[in-house]
Formats: structure tokens, sequence, C-alpha cells
């Protein structure tokens, strides 16, 4: 079995313990077994146990996501295109498992691979919406879209409206926020003390290629 594919076959088999056990050490024992994945393998394929299981999940998802954008016809409005792939990202998700894993994350040991888990998610939908910023705005996008993101999970993970539809208007009216703030920004920047207050920042830019970095200069 390549890594691939028994990587895959641990996480099916992890969902149906994830709602008893959690992402646990339990869980990733349990599905391994189910998966008959040997431990030796299952270990290295998740270094750190439940939570690169977990972190390993919440990446396939970022993945299908982006493959059910690259086959769709989206919106032309960005503001929609946004929410139709939070929807799609929120769609391919078990909400149980989701919840498990908002616990897992809540833990000050694993806050950081949480928000960083996150921050990739809006990473992503806008990578796959053809962003080009290699400034500042390349942060700020991010940034905005993961607070975004993040309220709109824990408003899903309480939605027992039918088909989630009080998440999609919760959605809809948190980036329609967004958008009037870049507006007001957009604004603001095209005023010469805006620009000139800027300057400080001109030095920063996106990370390309494999750097592992928040940020680099050039």
């Amino acid at each position: 079995m390549e890594s691939t594919e028994a990587k895959n076959a641990v996480l099916d088999a992890a969902l149906a313990h994830v709602a008893f056990d959690g992402w646990s050490e339990t869980t990733l024992r349990a599905a391994s077994a189910d998966a008959g994945v040997a431990p030796g393998l299952a270990r290295a394929l998740f270094p750190r146990g439940a939570v690169d299981l977990a972190l390993a999940y919440h990446h396939r998802g970022d993945a299908e996501m982006v493959e059910r954008a690259g086959m769709a016809d989206l919106p032309s409005r960005i503001t929609d295109k946004v929410a139709t792939l939070i929807r799609y990202r929120l769609e391919a998700a078990d909400r149980e498992a989701v919840r498990r894993g908002s616990t897992l994350f809540a833990l000050p040991q694993h806050a950081g691979d949480g928000a960083k888990a996150i921050w990739g998610t809006a990473d992503a939908i806008w990578t796959a919406l053809g962003d080009s910023s290699d400034d500042v705005n390349w942060y700020t996008k991010r940034a905005t879209l993961s607070a975004v993101y993040g309220a709109t999970v824990l408003y899903w993970l309480g939605d027992d409206s039918p088909d989630h539809h009080a998440t999609w208007e919760f959605l809809d009216r948190r980036l329609e926020g967004v958008m009037r703030f870049e507006k007001m920004k957009a604004r603001f920047a095209g005023n010469p003390l805006a620009k000139a207050a800027a300057m400080p920042f001109s030095w920063i830019k996106a990370p390309r290629g494999n750097d592992d970095l928040p940020g680099r200069t050039r």
C-alpha cells in the first residue's frame, strides 16, 4: 500500500472513531487497525500522532475544495466566488470531525497548528481564485478571510437550519462587511497622506516558491 493510499485509508477509517474518541491516539490506533496499516507506517505518516491526523484531514478538505472549484463555473463577483469556495469547503467536511478538531486546536499546545490550518484554507481559496497580490495585501487578504472562515465554521457547527441556510446567510453578511471595508480602504489608499503612511510597509512581499516563511523581503 502506497503512503498516499495508506494515509487516505487511515483518515477514512478515523471518521468512524472521531465522534467517540476525538482526534486522539485511541482513534489513530483504531483507524490504523481498521485500514490494515501497520503501526510503524501509521507513525511515519502521522509523526505527532493525533494532531497530524487531524491536520491531514483538514488539508484533504482544502484539496477537495480546490479540486471542486477547478471544475465549477464560478460566479463573476469576487465576493460570491469566495462564498462559493467556503461553501464547498464546509460541504466537504464531516461536522463532528470538525467539532472535535476545534476542541483539539483550542488546546494551547496546538493553537498554533490550528491557526496555521485556517490560514492555509484562506490561502488555498485566494490562490484558487487567481490572487496575484505580491505585497502587504497578500497578508491582509488572507488574514481577513481567515477571520471570516473561522467565524463561519463556528456558526456552522451550531447551525441546525435546513441545508445550513442560516450559515450561508451569516457568511454573506460577513463578506459584505469585508467588502465595505475594502471599498473604504481603497478610498483611503488614494489619499496622498495615506500613501506616505504606507511607505514603511512597502518592503513587505508575499512568500513565493518553497519558502517556509511568513513573508520575505527583496
